[in-house]
């Protein structure tokens, strides 16, 4: 994150005027230590949204400020991973609507071709188009659980640490979620008892 960051890319000598570098903000260090152990994640989760790589960057910039803004706020609330997330996806949402149109993942080729692996996974025998659409109006944590596993690849354990649930929790998630876009789709429910993600 840069702290020092100006507001364009020309640095003070560059541009003629003498002025002083800023002065880094003193942070706290437990802030500096979460943004090293979740700013991976956060661009990545705002890339596969938005598309761009420097897109991704100013948003989780805007997103980590509002978190150190309210810092101390959130220590004390005590499911930080949770609200954190939450901070980050109005972002992206907050992005996405200011520029007037749908998350990336539904336009883009690579992700396109993830989704194709969660129809797969979910015995999708129809058309796509529908199932984008179902997938962005699943609640908020069906929705992140779907997106981390079967689009960032994210395994069950990692999704748990960074949401801040058991691994169980976010399998049952993932369970409705999957049930969520089956009922959504008009789709056949499996046969059988559905096998467990363990392991992912």
């Amino acid at each position: 994150m840069g702290n020092g960051d100006v507001s364009t890319d020309v640095s003070p000598q560059d541009s003629g005027h003498n002025q002083p570098v800023q002065t880094p903000l003193d942070l706290p260090l437990d802030f500096e230590a979460f943004y090293l152990g979740h700013q991976e994640f956060f661009h990545d989760f705002a890339e596969i949204h938005l598309g761009h790589r420097r897109t991704a960057e100013q948003v989780v910039h805007q997103v980590f400020l509002e978190i150190l803004t309210g810092w101390d706020e959130l220590l004390q609330q005590g499911d930080l991973e949770q609200q954190t997330l939450a901070v980050l996806h109005r972002g992206v949402t907050r992005r996405l609507e200011a520029d007037g149109r749908p998350p990336a993942f539904t336009i883009n080729g690579p992700i396109a071709h993830n989704l194709q692996a969660v129809r797969s996974q979910l015995e999708l025998n129809s058309s796509a188009g529908g199932l984008y659409e179902a997938i962005l109006e699943l609640p908020t944590r069906q929705f992140t659980v779907i997106v981390l596993r079967h689009l960032l690849g994210y395994p069950t354990k990692r999704i748990a640490r960074y949401m801040g649930l058991d691994p169980r929790t976010v399998d049952y998630h993932g369970r409705k979620g999957k049930e969520r876009l089956r009922i959504r789709l008009n789709l056949p429910a499996q046969s059988g008892k559905p096998k467990k993600e363990a392991g992912q």
